[in-house]
């Protein structure tokens, strides 16, 4: 376990940093490390994927145990449940049943740009057709009591951004509280740039808070994503895996403190907790690539990683790999 010094409290702020969701990566575990790292608002869970059926008690606990504790990460940050599908009945079904079992909000995901999510017409799909978008939020909405906001995240479009301004205002006006924007296409994936000026057009064009998202790495993409959307909140995804406490950085700046950029050295206890979690989650078979992508990925804000990840690369079984990450966390 990381030592309680290293847990911060959780402090909101007028300028709001949310942790991005991630499909198979931004997991529970992963929540609890970054959130427990510090700078954190809110998050928003990987989507669950809506069909034509209401969905159990066991797959909202899988995605999210965090309902068990008040819908709350172990840091206090509360995580919104994301939903993805394009059937608006069953979408307000599902809705309806995650504000009963307590939820803070609902999410709805129109920006997903896998292909398997949109060959079967869900994420980022939906861009090209904005009455659908209206459909679903409005009946969403209706479906799920007043006081729990039902909001939505979308990308630009899908190939282009002939419909951009359009979906912004479907999703708006039909009901939700507020639209996160992920600044790019479908097409373009995670290609950069992200478009961040095209955030400032789709504020000026609806009446709800809109949220900046996409390419924020560093604390002067933060800067400056703030200063081209005009957005006071911004999602932050994969920055945040590469620089696990870049929200921390991000606090410290606005509140005029010296920056403290969290060491290679001081990230290794929180590299041991994340396996452990990891391991109660999963079998013993699929852990170890959970911690391979994680150290893959810090490998642009750490170049310590790649000498960690070379030496865990060719192990199958986690034994081996929780040896070396407690050893590195004694170390530390």
């Amino acid at each position: 376990m990381a030592p309680d010094w290293m847990t911060p409290q959780h402090t909101p702020s007028a300028a709001t940093v949310i942790l991005a969701p991630m499909e198979g990566l931004v997991d529970p575990p992963m929540r609890d490390i970054l959130t427990r790292i510090g700078g954190i608002d809110r998050c928003v869970s990987e989507f669950i994927r809506v069909t034509d059926t209401a969905l159990n008690l066991a797959t909202v606990e899988r995605f999210i145990p965090e309902m068990h504790r008040g819908w709350k990460t172990a840091a206090g940050v509360p995580v919104h449940p994301q939903l993805l599908g394009s059937d608006p009945h069953w979408l307000g079904v599902n809705a309806a049943q995650l504000a009963q079992w307590g939820a803070p909000a609902v999410d709805l995901n129109f920006g997903c740009p896998a292909k398997t999510v949109n060959r079967h017409g869900g994420g980022a799909s939906l861009l090209r057709e904005p009455e659908v978008l209206a459909r679903i939020v409005a009946t969403v909405r209706a479906a799920t009591p007043s006081h729990i906001p039902v909001t939505a995240k979308m990308r630009l479009g899908y190939e282009d951004t002939s419909l951009t301004l359009d979906c912004a205002q479907a999703l708006a006006e039909s009901g939700a509280a507020e639209i996160a924007v992920h600044a790019r296409t479908k097409m373009e994936g995670y290609k950069p740039p992200a478009h961040w000026e095209w955030i400032a057009r789709i504020r000026e064009a609806v009446a709800v808070p809109v949220i900046a998202n996409g390419e924020v790495w560093t604390l002067e993409d933060y800067q400056r994503i703030r200063e081209l959307s005009g957005c006071t909140a911004v999602m932050i995804g994969r920055g945040l895996i590469v620089r696990p406490d870049l929200a921390r950085q991000i606090r410290r700046f606005q509140a005029g403190a010296a920056l403290e950029p969290l060491s290679w050295e001081a990230l290794q206890p929180w590299l041991a907790e994340f396996f452990v979690q990891t391991r109660e989650r999963m079998v013993d078979r699929h852990s170890p690539g959970r911690i391979k992508q994680w150290l893959s990925l810090l490998t642009r804000g750490y170049p310590q990683a790649q000498a960690l990840f070379d030496e865990l690369r060719r192990e199958t079984h986690p034994d081996p790999i929780t040896l070396r990450l407690e050893s590195s966390a004694l170390a530390a």
